[in-house]
C-alpha cells in the first residue's frame, strides 16, 4: 500500500484530472469530472459540504460512498447522477492504478440508469423529400456547385443510416455486390463492421456521383482504394467540411427550422430509423441497420413512433365523436 492513502481527496482529485489531461479532453469534459467529484466528496461526512482538504482517501469506504451518493441523487436527474457515478468510477480506476488504493468501491453503490437519447429527426413529414430535390437543382449562387455529390451524401446518412465517421470512412471499394443485390460495408462504431443494402435509387445517385467525380478529376481519382467522398478540389472529405456541406444543404433547402437542436447530420441517420419503425421494422433489424450496440437503442425508434401515431389517433375526430356515444362508467374489460 502506498503513502498517498493519507493524501486528501482534494489533492487527488487533481492529480487525476492532471493524468486526464494528457489525453486531450475537451476543457468542458474535464471541468465536468471536476464537478461531479467535488460535490460527491464533499457530502461524505452529511449533507453539509466538507472542504475537500479535510476528507481522506482513506474515508471512502463502500458504505461512505453510498450514504455520499444518496445525498447528492437526491435534487438531480438521474442522467446527472449517472455521469457522476462514471466520474468516480473513472477516479477510483486510476487511483487502483496509481496504488493509492486496493480496490474500487463503485460497484458497491448503486447508480440510476442513464436515460436513453430520445432520437431527433428532422421534423415535418416530407421534409427529407423537400431537401433531397432542392439539392440536386444546381444553385447559380453557389460557386462551384457540384449537386451529384450533395446528393450522395445526403442520401447515404438518408437511405443507409450512417454516422458521420462512417461516411468519412468509406472507400470507393466499400460498395459491393452485382446490380440488384448491392450493399455498402460499413467500418461501424466500437470495431462493429456491417452491412448496409443499397437499393436500386441510391446505387444511381451514387453510380452518378462517381461519373460526375471521373468527369471533374479524372478515372484515376475513382480508384477502388480512394476515400468516397472527396471535397470540390477532389481531397478526403474531412469531418468539418463534411459537417458544413450538410448545414449548407438545409440553408439552400430552407429548412433550418426543422433540424434538430444538436444533429445535424445525425438528424438525417435518425429520419432513416424513425422512417423504418413508422413501416413497421423491428427493434432488432433496425439494431442490425443501424449498428446499434444493444437493442434498447433501437427500441426507442419504436417506442417514440408508437407514441405518435398513437397521438395521431387520438387527434382524429371521429374518435372524439364516440366519446359522446357510450356513458363513461362503461367498462370495456367487464
Amino acid at each position: 500500500m502506498h503513502h498517498k492513502q493519507d493524501e486528501s481527496v482534494g489533492q487527488l482529485i487533481e492529480e487525476f484530472l492532471t493524468a486526464r489531461a494528457t489525453r486531450k479532453p475537451s476543457p468542458h469534459t474535464l471541468e465536468a469530472y471536476r464537478r461531479d467529484l467535488r460535490a460527491v466528496a464533499a457530502l461524505v461526512e452529511g449533507a453539509t459540504p466538507l472542504p475537500l482538504d479535510q476528507v481522506m482517501i482513506s474515508d471512502l469506504s463502500p458504505r461512505v460512498m453510498r450514504a455520499a451518493f444518496a445525498r447528492f441523487a437526491a435534487p438531480r436527474a438521474a442522467s446527472s447522477v449517472h455521469r457522476a457515478w462514471s466520474s468516480w468510477n473513472s477516479f477510483f480506476t486510476f487511483l487502483v492504478a496509481e496504488g493509492v488504493v486496493a480496490g474500487n468501491p463503485m460497484p458497491a453503490v448503486g447508480r440510476p440508469r442513464a436515460a436513453l437519447p430520445q432520437p431527433k429527426p428532422l421534423r415535418g413529414e416530407d421534409t427529407p423529400e423537400e431537401l433531397l430535390a432542392s439539392v440536386a437543382r444546381e444553385d447559380g449562387r453557389q460557386r462551384d456547385p457540384w449537386p451529384e455529390r450533395d446528393v450522395a451524401v445526403l442520401a447515404l446518412a438518408l437511405c443507409a443510416g450512417l454516422r458521420l465517421s462512417e461516411l468519412l470512412a468509406l472507400r470507393v471499394s466499400s460498395l459491393t455486390g452485382r446490380a440488384g443485390e448491392r450493399r455498402v460495408d460499413v467500418a461501424g462504431k466500437g470495431g462493429r463492421p456491417r452491412v448496409v443494402p443499397v437499393e436500386p435509387e441510391l446505387d444511381r445517385v451514387l453510380a452518378a456521383y462517381l461519373d460526375s467525380r471521373a468527369r471533374r478529376f479524372g478515372s484515376r481519382s475513382v480508384r477502388p482504394d480512394s476515400p468516397l467522398l472527396v471535397d470540390r478540389r477532389g481531397e478526403p472529405l474531412r469531418r468539418g467540411g463534411l459537417q458544413y456541406l450538410v448545414d449548407s444543404c438545409y440553408r439552400r433547402a430552407g429548412i433550418g427550422d426543422r433540424v434538430p437542436r444538436g444533429a445535424r447530420l445525425h438528424a438525417l441517420r435518425h429520419t432513416f430509423a424513425t422512417r423504418l419503425a413508422e413501416d413497421g421494422a423491428s427493434a432488432a433489424e433496425i439494431m442490425r441497420l443501424l449498428g446499434h450496440a444493444s437493442l434498447a437503442s433501437s427500441q426507442t425508434y419504436i417506442e417514440v413512433t408508437a407514441g405518435q401515431q398513437r397521438a395521431a389517433v387520438r387527434s382524429n375526430r371521429t374518435n372524439r365523436a364516440l366519446a359522446g356515444l357510450v356513458p363513461l362508467s362503461f367498462d370495456p374489460a367487464g
